[in-house]
């Protein structure tokens, strides 16, 4: 078999990089497309997968929308039509969905983001979607539902193994307490019009103040005195820094849930809802939604008050374990007919 994987995101080289490891030592062809954005074509690299920018470089936003997604399917549908995979699939998918209908390859599209602006214009096309048992979709289109999230495909058990030498990387010993503390820069077209952290000097005030460091991930420019704090891992050694962590502040959903998933505490700070991030905090308390207008607040009572207590936070992470499954499995049984 022939598959064409598509890559549009940094979080899409993780989702992906088992499935395709797997695929091409059973004896299948691979090709994997990808668009140069933020660091997606240095994890490429660094987990050493064969791959072919298409797009450099993306604008976000409603720009990213109108003037680069038209680009981006074209020049995919020039490849494919020279490659003609038997299967497309993607995160999100809308231009898999529409290459792969010109082309007659079968599309799979995942998706575990309800309020993505391009799921209008791709499930239409899409033969098969696949999602989170606790997507909540109004579309009624119909959907290939699995337990687990797409956090999963890299980071359970059978895939990941934290490595402690991580914490040599930010001068931090085995028994430091430390918080990640995430900001994005809400240029995303499905970030339009959402905020997190009014103020995040006084983010890392609060909780410097309980003598935990904090080490900032962030797709913005930081207030000058707080350089310091910026994590400096290479960008495929995040997740060892997540899973070492005492706690998880942010307002990214992937990040979040990424911590969740390792068994570090979460807290979410954005006024977005989904329906992965209410299930986890609703079924396993390891991660809690802070949105409306005094999210701000009480993010930083919520992440103070675990800082102070004593939770049993991998019990909580193993009945999460239990009830899920391993996202790569998924994703090789939607792609591979013959594992079915």
């Amino acid at each position: 078999m022939h598959y064409c994987i598509t890559i549009q995101h940094p979080a899409h080289v993780h989702f992906f990089k088992h499935a395709i490891r797997e695929l091409r030592s059973d004896g299948h062809d691979v090709s994997v497309f990808a668009r140069d954005k933020e660091v997606a074509v240095d994890l490429l690299d660094a987990y050493d997968i064969d791959h072919e920018v298409l797009v450099d470089g993306q604008s976000n936003g409603i720009q990213g929308l109108l003037v680069d997604q038209p680009r981006w399917e074209y020049r995919l549908l020039q490849r494919a039509r020279e490659e003609r995979p038997d299967v497309m699939a993607a995160i999100g998918g809308t231009a898999v969905a529409h290459v792969a209908t010109i082309c007659g390859a079968k599309s799979v599209v995942f998706t575990d983001t309800e309020h993505a602006p391009g799921n209008t214009i791709t499930f239409p096309f899409a033969d098969e979607i696949w999602t989170p048992a606790c997507f909540t979709d109004e579309t009624r289109v119909t959907h290939e539902r699995y337990d687990g999230y797409h956090e999963l495909a890299y980071l359970h058990p059978n895939r990941f193994d934290p490595d402690p030498s991580v914490l040599d990387s930010v001068d931090l010993e085995p028994d430091d307490r430390f918080v990640v503390l995430r900001l994005v820069s809400w240029d995303a077209s499905h970030d339009m019009g959402e905020s997190g952290f009014d103020d995040v000097t006084d983010v890392v005030d609060r909780l410097e103040a309980t003598g935990a460091r904090v080490l900032i991930t962030s797709e913005t420019e930081l207030p000058s005195r707080l350089e310091d704090n910026r994590a400096t891992v290479p960008p495929h050694r995040m997740h060892d820094l997540l899973a070492y962590a005492d706690l998880f502040v942010g307002e990214g959903a992937t990040m979040a849930v990424e911590s969740a998933v390792l068994g570090t505490p979460a807290v979410y700070v954005n006024t977005l809802r989904m329906g992965y991030t209410d299930e986890i905090e609703a079924k396993y308390g390891l991660l809690y939604n802070c949105q409306g207008s005094y999210r701000h607040h009480n993010a930083l009572e919520t992440a103070v008050d675990i800082l102070t207590d004593d939770t049993d936070w991998e019990e909580r992470r193993q009945q999460l374990l239990a009830e899920t499954v391993d996202t790569t499995d998924v994703i090789l049984n939607a792609l591979d007919d013959s594992r079915n």
